[in-house]
């Protein structure tokens, strides 16, 4: 009987590992095809693992919290569910693994393969543990490496660093591998200077009727990088008013037989989604990220989309070539996400890949936001509430006062690379292209 080696699928092209939540499945328990095994976690998105075959698990080679690389095995699965002694009596010799030998490769070869592979991810669970509790912050990819080659948590503190505030980064650790091999590691054993200036915050004063609540993961993870986008980007904002009196006439005149039709609602998101695309074309400059000291100019227009979860917490799912869709489009694609999102079942590639945001402060009543920047994007607009309120309105005959729906456009950008002329062009383009809407027009 064979077994199966169940891999960490490829999860986008950013994704480069991903972190064991939780086994859905037990040692001994029958596992059926597409049924899903294991939970994990990537920084953008939860999903699972489901299983190619069906079969009976036999080993899992990471426990909760482990953090694997995508393409490495995390689970052995015995086809057919057949017993260990069955596989062993033709083949004493042979470990409990064996992957796929449809290409005509000799079993012997194919369990040396197997066994090696193994070995290797049991002593990458096995190696010391690596923390985040000193002054350093590490990646889960700087940990993996360290766990591999076998450096400590005090050698590893010792490493200089050239990321953010000192942080030890892939190149930093790989090059002292490198270095450690050859006998020359000492060049970069000396603690950077920029660690020692940091001050940690003055410990929380906690009584007996305080509730400690343990951050979820996800939170954890959009505190560091929200934290991590003001300390890379200069935040720099602009506020415009938009008259959207003609917009909201329209589409209360047309959401029922568009939903009729399409079987889609229609909401305010895909108008002011479809403006901001076509905004994006006319100043490409906006649609860019900062590599170092250079610019990297996107060719594809994927707007973020915020949108919120079950537990409070945010997660932008992405519109790709959002400047292609027409307004059906554009529609079908916001209430997909946000339908996913809310209900758990975005993929990994869903929020891979976006070029600029757009989130909606609107929806809880607030009038206007300062949102912060989703790294490595340069921008993002929040959309204000929608309100009735009385406006000057200049007519041929003269100025009156009359009753307009109104809401504010506010723009975050980094000033590192935006000016404040193109920051503020950008909304106002916005702003026109909402204002002018056409009555009329058909969808």
């Amino acid at each position: 009987m064979a077994k199966f080696e169940l891999k960490l699928p490829k999860m986008g092209e950013s994704v480069a590992e991903a972190t064991v939540t939780n086994w859905l499945k037990e040692v001994g328990d029958t596992i059926e095809m597409d049924e899903p095994v294991v939970e994990i976690a990537t920084d953008k998105v939860d999903s699972e693992v489901p299983s190619e075959v069906e079969g009976v698990l036999i080993e899992k080679l990471f426990e909760a919290d482990d953090v694997v690389q995508v393409g490495q095995t995390i689970a052995i699965i015995e086809i057919d569910g057949g017993s260990l002694d069955e596989e062993t009596e033709p083949a004493p010799k042979e470990e409990r693994v064996e992957i796929d030998h449809k290409e005509g490769r000799e079993t012997e070869a194919v369990a040396e393969d197997a066994e090696q592979f193994v070995n290797a991810a049991k002593e990458t669970t096995g190696a010391p543990a690596i923390n985040n509790d000193g002054d350093r912050f590490y990646s889960p990819l700087v940990k993996n490496i360290a766990q591999q080659e076998g450096i400590a948590q005090d050698e590893l503190d010792k490493i200089s660093g050239t990321g953010l505030e000192g942080r030890v980064t892939k190149d930093d650790i790989l090059k002292y591998v490198e270095a450690r091999k050859s006998g020359k590691a000492s060049v970069t054993t000396t603690k950077p200077e920029p660690t020692k200036t940091l001050e940690k915050p003055a410990p929380v004063s906690v009584n007996g009727e305080d509730e400690i609540i343990e951050m979820s993961r996800m939170g954890k993870m959009i505190s560091k990088h929200m934290m991590a986008s003001v300390q890379t980007s200069a935040h720099v904002q602009s506020f415009i008013e938009v008259d959207v009196t003609a917009i909201w006439k329209w589409r209360a005149r047309i959401k029922d037989d568009f939903q009729k039709r399409e079987g889609e609602k229609l909401t305010f998101t895909p108008i002011f989604m479809e403006a901001v695309a076509k905004t994006i074309r006319d100043f490409p400059m906006i649609n860019i990220s900062v590599d170092g000291d250079k610019i990297v100019k996107r060719k594809n227009i994927n707007l973020g989309m915020a949108a919120a979860l079950p537990d409070g917490n945010l997660i932008v799912p992405v519109i790709k070539n959002a400047d292609q869709l027409n307004l059906v489009g554009m529609a079908k694609a916001v209430n997909d996400l946000a339908s996913r999102a809310r209900l758990g079942k975005l993929k990994p590639d869903d929020t891979q890949g976006g070029t600029y945001t757009v989130t909606n402060v609107g929806t809880f009543g607030s009038v206007m936001g300062t949102p912060i920047i989703n790294q490595p994007q340069v921008g993002i607009l929040a959309l204000g509430a929608i309100r009735k309120v009385p406006a000057v309105i200049e007519t041929p005959e003269g100025d009156f006062i009359g009753i307009r729906h109104k809401m504010f456009l506010s723009h975050s950008y980094d000033h590192r690379v935006v000016n404040g002329a193109l920051g503020g062009q950008f909304v106002q383009r916005v702003a026109q292209y909402l204002e002018a809407w056409d009555v009329d027009r058909q969808v």
